[in-house]
């Protein structure tokens, strides 16, 4: 149907963790550039700085992303986070591609009403929003997002996939990557606060 756009409604609770998904326009498999996800790991980190969030856990795959958030404000706004996270992205994307005279920035051009074009990196809407409220559910999402790369045979272990917060709950100290977004992880007393057990 003609301008029907899927839409999905945040809605948050103290405590709440939020796992995020989101994808690339028409899940093309555009997150292969490490530059681009470079430029992507960067917009997560602003984004969870300047709309207060804590990244517990993300995975990058090649035509979709996995971020799973704590919102640190009572009334978070998820849709501006992810914005945050998005916008900063595709412009500099679009930048690269303009600069290169990129036969791909006419693929990712896209008709929105007569006299209208505009740029798409990311699938148009909020993609996916998934409230976790238990211990069990927040770590088994946790091992879900870093053994996706495992299951679609992008590699054969989880810490062999580099666009994961994987090193962070597998090495001690954590390891520090300067090319992906800081992992703040989850406060220390959280699973002795959140709900349900």
């Amino acid at each position: 149907m003609a301008g029907h756009r899927k839409t999905v409604k945040h809605y948050h609770e103290p405590g709440d963790v939020h796992e995020l998904t989101f994808s690339c326009y028409q899940r093309k498999p555009l997150l292969t550039n490490n530059t681009w996800r470079g430029y992507l790991a960067e917009s997560i980190e602003a984004a969870c700085r300047s709309n207060r969030f804590r990244l517990a856990a993300f995975v990058f795959m090649p035509e979709h992303v996995h971020l799973l958030v704590l919102p640190e404000l009572p009334e978070p706004d998820i849709g501006a986070f992810l914005a945050a996270v998005k916008r900063p992205c595709s412009a500099r994307i679009k930048d690269d591609l303009t600069k290169a005279n990129s036969r791909l920035l006419e693929r990712l051009t896209v008709l929105e009403r007569p006299g209208k074009t505009a740029f798409r990196f990311w699938q148009e809407g909020p993609g996916y929003d998934r409230n976790l409220q238990k211990e069990k559910t927040v770590l088994s999402s946790i091992d879900y997002l870093h053994n996706n790369p495992v299951r679609r045979g992008l590699c054969k272990d989880a810490k062999d996939w580099f666009w994961s917060s994987i090193q962070y709950y597998v090495t001690e100290p954590p390891i520090v990557e300067p090319m992906l977004p800081i992992i703040h992880g989850l406060p220390p007393d959280f699973f002795t606060n959140i709900k349900g057990g």
